[in-house]
């Protein structure tokens, strides 16, 4: 299966994702096309090389057309800073005369929603979109101390931010990897100027999207903010893990520049490649029942499905004394073993289960709508070695069966 692992020992911001992420894809046109349906204007994006440290990157930079906007970036830190070291100065002639004035507004979490719904970006793009936004609209809210409705962000709703965020689900949704992996993310000490004042390094808003989230962060030696809060709610919505490369066949390397000269390259590593599919781990239980009515075990099953249960299911057995009983099996995963016990204990007559640990093999699957003559259906989409199978999903069908009178059977032949 197909794997992104983000290197972020030098951190990771907005930008610097976009740069490894275009280099992934090798067409910035894709990017730059997909920003055009946000109807977002009085900006411009300049893509370029830059080297850190003797490495190339690339280089996304999101130029405000607005001079007396422009010291201020998303995260609420001092634009200049962005500057002061870069070797390439791009002409500023790109000034259109339009009314300025909207930038000014301070964009809160639903005018963002409402940009990312309105445009014509792919539906899970649009998703992961409003995911990233969201972590960073719950820090925000924390640290401002204000309802989620209320925050009204210069950090979050301004332009940056939304190409950042918007621009790296497009990317990601193109790429579509099946997993994404990080590295411990790295982040500075110190501190640095914000519109707010002086803040410590992590900065507030970074440190609480960590808090709510499974990241594994830690501080290095370096006197100066690496993690920007939307690199913070990029790595936390993406990443599904924390550590060193797992056993990875890399085809392509992704380089994304920062902004700033540090002792260490500030560039943030992507590598695209394989990955086998881990086996994975789960917990199948047991327990026999002979002194139970049929409608108890009924609702106990449902029980288990409404609580994650990855299945369950009755056998039926012979106990001592030739007593017709039933075998309850559950299959569920190592997090919900002692939910799955308490459910079987409280409803149930059992006075014990046993309980191993197996694996198991899926293929990955997808659930797709697809147009019939009779309506829409709903499929799971499964693959393996290269070829795809659609499976319809019963209840569609039934529906179809019973409001159009035809068989069901007839219905699962236009599938085949």
């Amino acid at each position: 299966m197909k794997a992104l692992y983000f290197d972020c020992t030098s951190g990771i911001s907005g930008n610097m994702t976009l740069g490894a992420l275009v280099e992934i894809l090798g067409d910035h046109t894709y990017l730059l096309n997909e920003l055009k349906k946000l109807n977002v204007d009085g900006y411009h994006i300049h893509i370029s090389k830059s080297v850190k440290n003797g490495i190339t990157g690339t280089y996304v930079d999101v130029h405000l057309e607005n001079a007396d906007h422009h010291h201020h970036d998303h995260e609420g830190h001092s634009h200049e800073h962005k500057h002061e070291h870069e070797e390439h100065h791009h002409d500023h002639a790109h000034h259109h005369d339009h009314d300025h004035s909207h930038h000014h507004v301070h964009r809160n979490l639903f005018d963002v929603n409402k940009i990312i719904d309105d445009s014509e970006i792919t539906p899970s793009a649009k998703a992961l979109a409003k995911r990233i936004f969201l972590r960073v609209a719950k820090a925000e809210s924390k640290v401002h101390n204000e309802t989620l409705e209320n925050v009204h962000f210069h950090e979050v709703g301004a332009i940056d931010s939304i190409v950042d965020i918007i621009g790296t689900a497009v990317l990601i949704d193109k790429i579509s990897p099946d997993i994404i992996y990080s590295s411990i993310v790295n982040d500075g000490y110190g501190f640095i100027e914000c519109a707010h004042g002086t803040i410590p390094v992590p900065v507030p808003a970074t440190s609480e999207i960590f808090a709510a989230s499974n990241v594994i962060a830690r501080q290095i030696d370096i006197d100066t903010e690496l993690v920007t809060p939307t690199g913070a709610a990029i790595i936390a919505e993406l990443a599904s893990s924390y550590g060193t490369m797992p056993a990875m066949n890399v085809e392509k390397i992704g380089w994304g520049s920062g902004t700033k000269d540090l002792k260490i390259p500030n560039v943030l590593k992507v590598a695209y490649g394989e990955v086998e599919k881990e086996a994975e781990d789960i917990i199948v239980i047991e327990t026999n029942i002979d002194d139970c009515s049929g409608e108890i075990l009924a609702y106990t099953l449902e029980q288990l499905f409404k609580n994650k249960a990855l299945d369950a299911f009755f056998t039926p057995i012979y106990m001592k004394k030739n007593r017709p009983a039933y075998r309850l099996t559950v299959v569920c995963k190592e997090e919900d073993l002692t939910a799955m016990q308490t459910i079987i204990f409280k409803q149930t007559t059992t006075i014990g289960m046993r309980y191993r640990r197996e694996q198991r093999a899926t293929l990955e699957r997808k659930i797709k709508e697809v147009d019939t003559p009779y309506g829409t259906v709903k499929v799971k989409e499964v693959k393996h070695q290269g070829n795809t199978y659609t499976y319809p999903e019963y209840e569609d069908l039934k529906q179809i069966a019973d409001d159009k009178g035809i068989a069901i059977k007839e219905l699962y032949t236009l599938f085949k």
